[in-house]
């Protein structure tokens, strides 16, 4: 593994941690039918609660994480285009994924659904309903795991002029103040916003995932998306995060044993929403965003100490990545209907889904996605690459070449 160019346009370490994100949320969709607590499109008949602490911990971040390195590319997309350009960008990259998913690959989810719900058919007799029956879960038409790319479209197309602003020495000159937050531990203001918002506001606008009625996750995906954007374009604040990985990680152990210590001891504030002038509800609701941000924070500051190299492999793995998303669930959601009807353990089916949705979207990459043109755009992915034509064969010999090569300076002598 060879070390980054400080000239490069991306650095290595965020994009392992955008592919970590990303297994992650593949981890927990692939338990998802495994657990109990939270409602999924499929749940298989019996449940395991420790992998369920596992998800907890891992819904904690992960999202906030991914919204946070989108920030970042988002930083390094506009870097050598104009506003209009990157909006041009986020359309082809974004919003035709998205109707395409919409169209194709969420379908076969919402279909195993009503299987599993009374409807007698195959899915060609299934597949108009999705344009008549209105929209999910009432009806059959939706984006499911594609809400991301939704929210990132919208908050990249309305923020555009804001980041390009940014970037511009008039913006790095109005905000320079960001940059005193690298001294000592003030970076940890950063984490305000997000708790703020959270803690006020998820009361009266608990999350959807509708677009619509979404309000308190709006204003905190954009808080991680933002502050992404903020801390490279003042690369000193990526630094203090890297100088305070230990304290990051230290708060992050302490916030999630806080938590998780009073969800085990039934602790949780009686009647939550109702008597919301107890401080402690307030305290204890703004451990989910603090938790949040220690661990994206733990995160960057490790990975940049020590994830900053690039292998070659990496560049396959940045290619597939985005694919992997836009397939994973509705293959997953495939692989639990069979596999829900098997007698074995929760543990067997849990490893049986998560190894074969895992090959099956790989090789659906590979073999459909990848090699062809059509697929490359329809999934959000960069041209293909032109080969380079070989050179044009000929009959002299390299003497021959060398003596031609050196012809004109004999005559000049």
């Amino acid at each position: 593994m060879q070390p980054v160019s400080t000239a490069s346009n991306r650095q290595a370490y965020l994009d392992w941690l955008r592919i970590a994100s990303i297994l992650a949320v593949f981890f927990l969709h692939s338990s998802m039918a495994y657990v109990s607590e939270w409602e999924w499109h499929l749940k298989n008949a019996q449940t395991s609660n420790l992998l369920m602490e596992f998800n907890f911990w891992l819904g904690r971040f992960r999202m906030p994480l991914l919204f946070f390195i989108s920030g970042t590319v988002t930083y390094f997309m506009l870097k050598s285009r104009t506003t209009g350009a990157f909006i041009a960008l986020r359309f082809r990259r974004l919003f035709i994924p998205l109707v395409f998913g919409m169209l194709v690959i969420v379908p076969p989810q919402i279909y195993m659904e009503r299987l599993t719900q009374g409807f007698k058919g195959s899915f060609f007799h299934f597949y108009p309903s999705i344009f008549t029956t209105g929209v999910y879960p009432k009806g059959n038409m939706s984006w499911h795991h594609l809400w991301f790319i939704v929210y990132l479209f919208l908050y990249d197309i309305l923020f555009a002029p804001l980041f390009k602003w940014i970037m511009s020495d008039s913006g790095k000159q109005r905000l320079s103040f960001f940059t005193s937050l690298a001294n000592k531990k003030w970076i940890y203001l950063l984490m305000l916003p997000a708790i703020i918002i959270f803690t006020t506001l998820n009361r009266i606008f608990p999350e959807t995932h509708d677009l619509i009625h979404d309000w308190c996750h709006h204003l905190y995906w954009i808080s991680f998306l933002l502050t992404g954007f903020i801390c490279i374009n003042f690369p000193v604040l990526m630094d203090s995060l890297e100088r305070n990985r230990r304290t990051s990680l230290l708060l992050a152990f302490l916030s999630i044993v806080a938590i998780n210590y009073i969800r085990w001891n039934n602790l949780e504030p009686d009647h939550f929403f109702n008597n919301w002038h107890d401080w402690f509800i307030y305290a204890y609701r703004a451990l989910y965003p603090f938790t949040a941000w220690a661990w994206i924070f733990t995160a960057i500051g490790y990975g940049k100490r020590y994830l900053n190299k690039k292998h070659r492999i990496q560049d396959y793995i940045n290619q597939a990545v985005y694919p992997f998303y836009i397939l994973h669930q509705t293959v997953i959601v495939i692989v639990v209907f069979y596999v829900m009807k098997s007698p074995d353990s929760v543990l067997s089916k849990f490893l049986f889904t998560f190894i074969i949705s895992f090959a099956l979207v790989t090789c659906i990459y590979h073999l459909f996605i990848k090699p062809y043109a059509l697929t490359r755009f329809l999934f959000g992915m960069k041209p293909k690459k032109k080969e380079p034509k070989p050179a044009a064969e000929t009959s002299e010999t390299p003497l021959e070449k060398s003596a031609e090569i050196l012809q004109p300076a004999v005559q000049m002598a």
